[in-house]
């Protein structure tokens, strides 16, 4: 099951989902858009690292997929590495590649990515891995 927009600020209010800072003009009917915490111009053809300025902390009962929002889409930006498991904890780190014609500018604060909410039944295991408690942009080993 998808959250809807009433459910994510639910959740959020009860505490057991942290989207930090939170910006009501992100939340969309059933996905919140996470900004991009840097200006940054992403070159044609290159893989290019963006934090997210929101932290986020999922609960065990929660999953994340991540799509690049279909503006930034349109003119060849891709997203890669699109999922959150349940009980990450910290900023997001945004694979995106240009693959269209031309440069693509991006202001901080830009909705660039959204964050689709789902429900995880009976989740016996959750997220321990290198990327728990990131801040900014965290590479790859």
């Amino acid at each position: 099951m998808i959250l809807s927009s009433s459910e994510i600020v639910r959740r959020l209010h009860d505490g057991d989902l942290v989207i930090e800072p939170y910006h009501s003009a992100s939340q969309q009917p059933a996905s919140y858009d996470l900004r991009a915490a840097e200006t940054i111009v992403f070159p044609r053809g290159v893989c290019t690292l963006v934090a997210s300025i929101e932290r986020v902390e999922l609960p065990t009962d929660l999953a994340g997929t991540l799509r690049c929002r279909s503006s930034f889409a349109r003119r060849g930006l891709l997203l890669g590495g699109g999922f959150i498991d349940p009980g990450f904890r910290g900023h997001l780190t945004l694979c995106l590649t240009n693959t269209g014609r031309e440069e693509i500018h991006l202001q901080e604060g830009d909705r660039i990515v959204q964050m689709i909410l789902h429900e995880v039944l009976n989740a016996d295991q959750t997220y321990a891995g290198r990327y728990q408690d990131s801040v900014g942009v965290v590479h790859t080993r």
